[in-house]
Protein backbone atom coordinates (compact mmCIF):
# COMPACT_ATOMS: atom_id res chain seq x y z
CA UNK A 1 0.00 0.00 0.00
CA UNK A 2 1.23 3.47 -0.79
CA UNK A 3 1.91 6.10 1.77
CA UNK A 4 2.92 8.87 -0.46
CA UNK A 5 0.92 11.93 0.76
CA UNK A 6 0.34 14.98 -1.49
CA UNK A 7 2.77 18.04 -0.92
CA UNK A 8 1.52 20.70 1.83
CA UNK A 9 0.35 23.94 0.06
CA UNK A 10 2.87 26.11 0.12
CA UNK A 11 1.30 29.73 0.50
CA UNK A 12 4.27 31.62 1.12
CA UNK A 13 4.43 35.80 0.22
CA UNK A 14 0.56 35.44 0.44
CA UNK A 15 -1.57 37.45 2.04
CA UNK A 16 -5.22 36.37 3.34
CA UNK A 17 -8.19 37.86 5.02
CA UNK A 18 -10.32 35.58 7.13
CA UNK A 19 -13.37 37.54 8.39
CA UNK A 20 -15.05 35.78 11.35
CA UNK A 21 -11.97 34.51 12.76
CA UNK A 22 -13.07 34.03 15.95
CA UNK A 23 -15.93 31.43 14.98
CA UNK A 24 -16.11 27.88 15.18
CA UNK A 25 -14.62 27.39 11.48
CA UNK A 26 -12.73 30.40 11.20
CA UNK A 27 -9.82 30.03 14.01
CA UNK A 28 -8.93 26.68 12.65
CA UNK A 29 -8.50 27.94 9.51
CA UNK A 30 -6.19 31.08 10.60
CA UNK A 31 -4.10 27.84 12.20
CA UNK A 32 -4.37 26.22 9.06
CA UNK A 33 -3.19 28.99 6.96
CA UNK A 34 -0.44 30.13 9.08
CA UNK A 35 1.21 26.85 8.58
CA UNK A 36 0.74 26.86 4.70
CA UNK A 37 2.46 29.90 5.31
CA UNK A 38 0.57 32.53 4.85
CA UNK A 39 0.47 36.27 6.42
CA UNK A 40 -3.56 35.93 7.66
CA UNK A 41 -5.66 38.92 8.42
CA UNK A 42 -7.96 37.65 11.36
CA UNK A 43 -10.84 39.92 11.15
CA UNK A 44 -13.74 40.46 13.37
CA UNK A 45 -15.44 42.55 16.33
CA UNK A 46 -13.55 41.06 19.55
CA UNK A 47 -10.33 42.12 20.09
CA UNK A 48 -9.95 39.57 22.69
CA UNK A 49 -11.04 36.79 20.83
CA UNK A 50 -9.24 37.77 18.11
CA UNK A 51 -6.01 38.02 19.98
CA UNK A 52 -6.71 34.42 20.87
CA UNK A 53 -7.00 33.00 17.84
CA UNK A 54 -3.75 34.73 16.70
CA UNK A 55 -1.72 33.20 19.94
CA UNK A 56 -2.84 30.46 18.93
CA UNK A 57 -1.51 29.76 15.35
CA UNK A 58 1.71 31.07 16.35
CA UNK A 59 4.63 29.06 15.54
CA UNK A 60 3.87 28.32 11.99
CA UNK A 61 6.42 29.57 8.71
CA UNK A 62 3.24 32.32 8.61
CA UNK A 63 2.03 34.89 10.28
CA UNK A 64 -1.31 36.12 11.56
CA UNK A 65 -2.55 39.30 12.88
CA UNK A 66 -5.70 40.44 14.78
CA UNK A 67 -7.86 43.31 12.82
CA UNK A 68 -11.42 44.68 14.05
CA UNK A 69 -13.34 45.76 11.72
CA UNK A 70 -17.43 46.39 11.89
CA UNK A 71 -18.35 44.33 8.45
CA UNK A 72 -21.88 45.38 9.27
CA UNK A 73 -20.70 49.49 8.25
CA UNK A 74 -19.81 49.65 4.59
CA UNK A 75 -17.66 52.84 4.78
CA UNK A 76 -15.56 51.37 7.75
CA UNK A 77 -15.00 48.10 5.89
CA UNK A 78 -14.11 49.84 2.88
CA UNK A 79 -11.70 51.89 4.13
CA UNK A 80 -10.50 49.01 6.38
CA UNK A 81 -9.51 47.12 2.75
CA UNK A 82 -8.04 50.25 1.84
CA UNK A 83 -5.69 50.36 4.90
CA UNK A 84 -5.14 46.56 4.28
CA UNK A 85 -4.05 47.00 0.82
CA UNK A 86 -1.46 49.90 2.18
CA UNK A 87 -0.43 47.86 4.72
CA UNK A 88 0.61 44.84 2.72
CA UNK A 89 0.73 45.54 -0.95
CA UNK A 90 -1.50 42.49 -1.68
CA UNK A 91 -4.61 40.55 -1.08
CA UNK A 92 -4.40 36.89 -2.06
CA UNK A 93 -7.81 35.54 -1.09
CA UNK A 94 -10.93 36.33 1.66
CA UNK A 95 -12.47 33.31 3.21
CA UNK A 96 -15.56 34.85 4.45
CA UNK A 97 -16.41 32.43 7.47
CA UNK A 98 -19.19 35.11 8.89
CA UNK A 99 -21.89 32.84 9.96
CA UNK A 100 -25.09 33.51 11.98
CA UNK A 101 -28.55 31.16 12.78
CA UNK A 102 -31.94 31.62 13.94
CA UNK A 103 -34.10 28.69 13.35
CA UNK A 104 -37.26 28.86 12.98
CA UNK A 105 -41.57 27.77 13.62
CA UNK A 106 -42.75 28.02 10.02
CA UNK A 107 -44.15 29.80 7.10
CA UNK A 108 -46.69 31.76 8.81
CA UNK A 109 -45.31 31.68 12.81
CA UNK A 110 -41.66 32.35 11.99
CA UNK A 111 -40.61 35.93 13.36
CA UNK A 112 -39.32 38.28 9.86
CA UNK A 113 -37.14 39.48 13.01
CA UNK A 114 -34.95 36.49 12.57
CA UNK A 115 -34.95 36.84 8.88
CA UNK A 116 -33.56 40.46 9.18
CA UNK A 117 -30.81 39.18 11.71
CA UNK A 118 -29.93 36.66 9.09
CA UNK A 119 -29.49 38.83 6.19
CA UNK A 120 -27.33 41.65 7.55
CA UNK A 121 -24.69 38.63 9.40
CA UNK A 122 -24.90 36.18 6.33
CA UNK A 123 -25.52 38.64 3.40
CA UNK A 124 -24.82 42.20 4.15
CA UNK A 125 -21.43 41.20 5.60
CA UNK A 126 -20.17 39.18 2.54
CA UNK A 127 -21.09 42.10 0.14
CA UNK A 128 -19.48 45.03 2.06
CA UNK A 129 -16.48 42.61 2.77
CA UNK A 130 -16.17 41.44 -0.99
CA UNK A 131 -16.37 45.44 -2.31
CA UNK A 132 -14.09 46.54 -0.32
CA UNK A 133 -11.42 43.03 -1.35
CA UNK A 134 -12.78 42.67 -4.61
CA UNK A 135 -9.82 44.25 -6.81
CA UNK A 136 -6.72 43.63 -5.34
CA UNK A 137 -8.32 39.86 -4.95
CA UNK A 138 -8.78 40.18 -8.85
CA UNK A 139 -5.55 41.11 -9.09
CA UNK A 140 -3.71 38.32 -7.99
CA UNK A 141 -1.82 35.73 -9.79
CA UNK A 142 -3.76 33.31 -6.92
CA UNK A 143 -6.65 35.31 -5.62
CA UNK A 144 -9.54 33.03 -4.16
CA UNK A 145 -12.53 34.07 -2.32
CA UNK A 146 -15.08 31.04 -0.74
CA UNK A 147 -17.69 30.78 1.86
CA UNK A 148 -19.45 27.88 3.73
CA UNK A 149 -22.96 27.74 2.53
CA UNK A 150 -25.22 25.12 3.80
CA UNK A 151 -26.59 21.65 2.05
CA UNK A 152 -29.87 22.38 3.52
CA UNK A 153 -30.71 24.58 0.08
CA UNK A 154 -31.00 21.31 -1.44
CA UNK A 155 -34.20 20.49 0.16
CA UNK A 156 -35.14 24.04 2.05
CA UNK A 157 -37.73 23.64 5.02
CA UNK A 158 -40.17 25.40 5.99
CA UNK A 159 -38.95 25.74 9.75
CA UNK A 160 -35.45 27.00 8.25
CA UNK A 161 -36.83 29.18 5.69
CA UNK A 162 -34.98 32.37 6.67
CA UNK A 163 -31.73 30.28 7.27
CA UNK A 164 -31.88 29.23 4.10
CA UNK A 165 -32.71 31.76 2.46
CA UNK A 166 -30.29 33.80 3.44
CA UNK A 167 -27.18 31.36 2.53
CA UNK A 168 -29.11 31.18 -1.40
CA UNK A 169 -28.52 34.89 -1.14
CA UNK A 170 -24.95 34.44 0.05
CA UNK A 171 -24.65 31.68 -2.70
CA UNK A 172 -25.59 33.74 -5.42
CA UNK A 173 -23.65 37.34 -4.48
CA UNK A 174 -20.53 34.76 -4.67
CA UNK A 175 -21.46 33.10 -7.71
CA UNK A 176 -21.85 36.72 -9.34
CA UNK A 177 -18.11 37.66 -8.13
CA UNK A 178 -17.13 34.42 -10.01
CA UNK A 179 -18.43 36.01 -12.89
CA UNK A 180 -16.63 39.57 -12.35
CA UNK A 181 -13.52 37.34 -11.98
CA UNK A 182 -13.82 36.02 -15.36
CA UNK A 183 -10.67 36.06 -17.68
CA UNK A 184 -8.48 36.28 -14.34
CA UNK A 185 -6.77 34.11 -12.18
CA UNK A 186 -8.64 34.28 -9.63
CA UNK A 187 -11.62 32.15 -7.98
CA UNK A 188 -14.52 32.43 -5.83
CA UNK A 189 -16.38 29.08 -4.36
CA UNK A 190 -19.11 28.10 -2.31
CA UNK A 191 -18.19 25.17 -0.17
CA UNK A 192 -21.62 23.35 1.51
CA UNK A 193 -21.16 21.43 4.55
CA UNK A 194 -24.45 20.07 6.64
CA UNK A 195 -22.68 21.47 9.87
CA UNK A 196 -19.42 21.45 11.75
CA UNK A 197 -17.64 19.40 14.32
CA UNK A 198 -15.79 20.99 16.86
CA UNK A 199 -13.37 19.13 19.16
CA UNK A 200 -15.35 20.94 22.07
CA UNK A 201 -18.84 19.13 20.58
CA UNK A 202 -16.55 15.92 19.98
CA UNK A 203 -15.24 16.20 24.07
CA UNK A 204 -18.84 16.14 25.22
CA UNK A 205 -20.75 13.54 23.76
CA UNK A 206 -17.32 11.52 22.33
CA UNK A 207 -19.93 8.13 21.44
CA UNK A 208 -22.03 10.20 19.52
CA UNK A 209 -21.97 9.42 15.93
CA UNK A 210 -22.24 13.09 14.04
CA UNK A 211 -23.25 11.54 11.04
CA UNK A 212 -22.13 13.71 7.62
CA UNK A 213 -21.07 16.71 10.46
CA UNK A 214 -17.42 18.58 8.53
CA UNK A 215 -14.85 18.45 11.17
CA UNK A 216 -13.62 21.98 11.86
CA UNK A 217 -9.88 20.99 10.67
CA UNK A 218 -10.80 19.19 8.05
CA UNK A 219 -12.85 22.18 6.58
CA UNK A 220 -9.34 24.09 7.26
CA UNK A 221 -7.58 22.13 5.12
CA UNK A 222 -10.18 22.08 2.10
CA UNK A 223 -9.85 25.60 2.46
CA UNK A 224 -6.62 25.82 2.29
CA UNK A 225 -6.13 23.34 -1.07
CA UNK A 226 -7.99 25.85 -2.96
CA UNK A 227 -5.05 27.76 -3.50
CA UNK A 228 -3.51 24.44 -4.89
CA UNK A 229 -6.27 24.09 -7.86
CA UNK A 230 -6.64 26.15 -10.88
CA UNK A 231 -8.69 29.26 -10.97
CA UNK A 232 -10.69 28.25 -13.96
CA UNK A 233 -11.01 25.43 -12.23
CA UNK A 234 -12.33 26.56 -9.13
CA UNK A 235 -14.61 29.56 -10.05
CA UNK A 236 -17.92 29.47 -9.75
CA UNK A 237 -18.17 25.79 -8.54
CA UNK A 238 -20.55 25.19 -4.99
CA UNK A 239 -18.33 22.14 -4.07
Amino acid sequence: MSTDQADPVDLSGLVVVVTGAAGDGGAPAVRHLVTAGATVVAAGRSRERLDAVVQSASGGPGTAVASVVDLLDEPSTLAWGHELLETYGRIDGLLHLVGGWRGGKGIVESDLADWDFLHASIIRTLQHATRALHDPIKASPRGRLAIVSTTGLRKPRAKNAAYVSAKAGAEAWTLAVADSFSGSDAAAVVIRVMALLTPQMRDAKPDAPFKNFVAVDDLADQLVALWDRPADELNGTVR
